[in-house]
């Protein structure tokens, strides 16, 4: 079974109202079992909503922290954890009522959720740097490999 998020399928849950719909990602979900996500809105985010990237941040301890913060500059990291962990949890359900393992992540690219390698850099220019979005992260650390609607199809 795999993971899918949900916008490739073509539902309106990006932040812009609006979807990513991917045919090749359609045509593989005809030919396997799969649960879709949208970290965000299981975090309580709306659609449309303002662009939100994950940007490094002094903590009271000195220390630099993750923090999601959207582009008129409210906090959305516990959206975004939360989200992360409602999506796992539906995911592992599925999975479970299936009878199934969970193969793999077929994730949107770049997105501060479940972007795989890249995201946006925290600046709202489109610039990539080296990360995983939260979401993707989380899968990562429970060993579930995770791809995008760019390179799932070399990986599976």
């Amino acid at each position: 079974m795999f993971v899918v998020s949900s916008c490739l399928l073509g539902n309106n849950c990006k932040y812009n109202g609006g979807n990513n719909y991917n045919e090749e990602v359609v045509e593989f979900c005809r030919t396997h079992e799969f649960v879709l996500v949208c970290p965000e809105t299981s975090g309580g985010l709306k659609a449309p909503r303002m662009p939100a990237e994950q940007q490094y941040i002094k903590a009271s301890d000195g220390n630099l922290e993750i923090r999601v913060i959207d582009k008129e500059g409210n906090d959305l990291t516990d959206n975004f954890h939360k989200g992360a962990v409602v999506s796992l949890e539906l995911a592992l359900k599925q999975a479970d009522e299936l009878g199934e393992e969970i193969e793999g992540a077929i994730l949107k690219a770049n997105s501060p959720s479940c972007g795989s390698d890249h995201i946006y850099d925290g600046t709202f220019t489109g610039t990539l740097i080296s990360g995983d979005g939260i979401f993707a992260n989380l899968l990562k650390k429970r060993g579930i490999p995770v791809m995008s609607e760019n390179n799932f199809k070399e990986k599976v």
